[in-house]
């Protein structure tokens, strides 16, 4: 916390007025939590759960209906003054934000003491559990103790820019809901309430719509295309991604398309002047990036673990087939990855979706195949990754994970090479959006596949995403290629001015004469050029 200097001023019993009546058993409690060491603390049960409920009670009072105090986060930066005086003063100054503060930070300590306890498995039986502590048996169920919602209205109004108390409670929230999760229930003690010798298991029920909450809340921070909201909803993200319940939720809010938007945000740095760079396939410039190297890596092992539910749920192999660039996102960060640990989960990743295997046909992608292997492995080739793989052969790697996922990768992808048509290729290029030069952008592959440009609906779905990069990319050399491949469409398919022109390619190409890229003015010209042709067979 920015203002952890100022718990030690706290004095409970001069603030009633915004955390609530405290009796002296209260404040006794508090003084108490604080003295000892929170292990100590935690080795009676019954105080632990009282300390909860009494943190939990505080939190409620301090953030009130509109949420926690605003200024704190900000304190520590704008009071340049000696410790002992800035400590005073931001107590003074914003009272109610250093409880807040505090509550959430030993409640964060509460909860990781638990899990180190379950993870170590210690069988203190005067030690609780995160079951224990925040479920309870009513009515002959179990649910969650009462006091938990001030914890889920923290997120919701966090105040303006206290990324600490959202942070913490949305940490605090993941730990206490994976206990309700059948899929951690095995891996701890946890999903076990106890009480008057009472044994009783927590149902999924009793966690399922405040984790959907949780969750939805994550996507709807990640949606912003800054980097600010990631170091606010990753370290929970990570911890939710253990759980296959939380990542069907996160799957169905659109994480994937989230999380791939983030990747392509993304860029390296060659050096600490932030030199710009070139890209190695698209000759473009990489802008310095802002996300540190380990967020890159986070935001792919959070991609990484979802992979693992494509050959369980049509829902999550829809979402990495979509034209969200997840593919797309992980062959670029094997090119850019600063870092091997980067490469290694970008790869296999990658691998994981490669190997996708599909019983039943109700996973369909945008252009109507079956999402499976074969389908990732040749949005794959058209991405130019059989290239990157090649290359990436040729270097020395020190983990011998990256080694196999390479060899296995090479291998699947020269097999899928092998059995894709010229326009299998063509189209797989086209919907990743990573256009380069060569023989599917010449007149003569035109000439031969105009046809297959009307696509299986008949509803030119290739023409479209043709007029989509040029109006959304921002490599000049996509959008050149894009313009071309238009006025090659024009010029070889029956009636394609006509079509071109309804789908709103003459206007927008027209705009690009005067573009500053030479090349791209040259081929907007030519592309405008054909549009006004009406018949080519008088045309030498």
């Amino acid at each position: 916390s920015p203002v952890h200097s100022a718990f030690s001023d706290i004095r409970w019993n001069e603030i009633e007025r915004s955390c609530g009546k405290l009796f002296d058993c209260d404040i006794k409690l508090l003084s108490n939590a604080e003295k000892n060491p929170i292990e100590y603390t935690l080795t009676d049960h019954p105080g632990t759960l009282a300390l909860v409920k009494l943190l939990l009670n505080i939190l409620s009072h301090v953030s009130g209906p509109s949420g926690p105090s605003p200024r704190v986060s900000r304190l520590s930066n704008e009071t340049v003054l000696s410790v002992e005086k800035s400590k005073h003063l931001l107590y003074e100054d914003d009272t109610d934000g250093v409880v807040t503060h505090y509550v959430v930070y030993k409640l964060q300590e509460i909860i990781l003491c638990l899990v180190d306890q379950q993870r170590n498995h210690e069988s203190n039986s005067n030690v609780g559990t995160i079951s224990s502590t925040f479920y309870q048996i009513r009515d002959n169920e179990c649910a969650l103790i009462d006091e938990w919602r001030p914890l889920m209205r923290v997120l919701h109004l966090g105040g303006n820019g206290d990324a600490f108390t959202q942070r913490g409670s949305a940490f605090c929230l993941a730990h206490i809901l994976m206990a309700g999760c059948s899929s951690q229930q095995g891996v701890t003690r946890n999903g076990i309430v106890m009480h008057n010798d009472r044994r009783m298991k927590i149902g999924f029920s009793v966690v399922e719509e405040p984790l959907q909450a949780l969750v939805s809340w994550i996507a709807s921070q990640l949606q912003s295309s800054a980097s600010t909201p990631l170091t606010l909803v990753i370290p929970t993200l990570r911890e939710l991604m253990k759980l296959s319940e939380a990542r069907i939720f996160f799957a169905r809010f659109g994480g994937i398309g989230y999380l791939s938007k983030h990747l392509r945000n993304i860029h390296t740095e060659k050096s600490s002047n932030q030199t710009s760079l070139k890209h190695p396939r698209k000759g473009g410039k990489v802008q310095p990036s802002s996300p540190t190297v380990q967020q890159l890596y986070e935001l792919c092992y959070c991609l990484w673990i979802m992979t693992f539910e494509c050959n369980n749920s049509s829902m999550v192999r829809n979402n990495f087939a979509r034209s969200q660039g997840a593919v797309h996102s992980l062959v670029d960060l094997v090119i850019i990855a600063p870092r091997e640990k980067v490469i290694r989960v970008a790869l296999s990743a990658l691998r994981n979706l490669a190997l996708t295997t599909v019983q039943d046909v109700d996973s369909v992608s945008p252009r109507g195949k079956i999402v499976n292997g074969s389908s990732f492995l040749s949005e794959m080739v058209g991405c130019g990754f059989l290239r990157v793989v090649e290359n990436l052969k040729q270097r020395q790697w020190s983990d011998p994970d990256i080694v196999d996922d390479i060899v296995v990768l090479h291998a699947l992808l020269i097999e899928n090479y092998k059995d894709m048509s010229r326009w299998d290729m063509y189209e797989t290029e086209v919907a990743s959006g990573m256009l380069t030069w060569g023989i599917l952008h010449k007149n003569d592959f035109f000439k031969a596949n105009f046809k297959n440009f009307e696509g299986p609906n008949s509803d030119f779905a290739t023409v479209k995403m043709l007029i989509k990069l040029v109006s959304s990319s921002v490599d000049d050399d996509v959008i050149a290629i894009a313009i071309n491949d238009i006025g090659q469409f024009v010029q070889y398919y029956p009636n394609g001015r006509a079509i071109s022109r309804r789908l709103g390619a003459k206007n927008l190409i027209m705009n690009l004469i005067e573009h500053d890229n030479p090349e791209v003015q040259l081929h907007a010209l030519q592309c405008v050029s054909k549009m006004m042709v009406q018949n080519w067979q008088f045309l030498s």
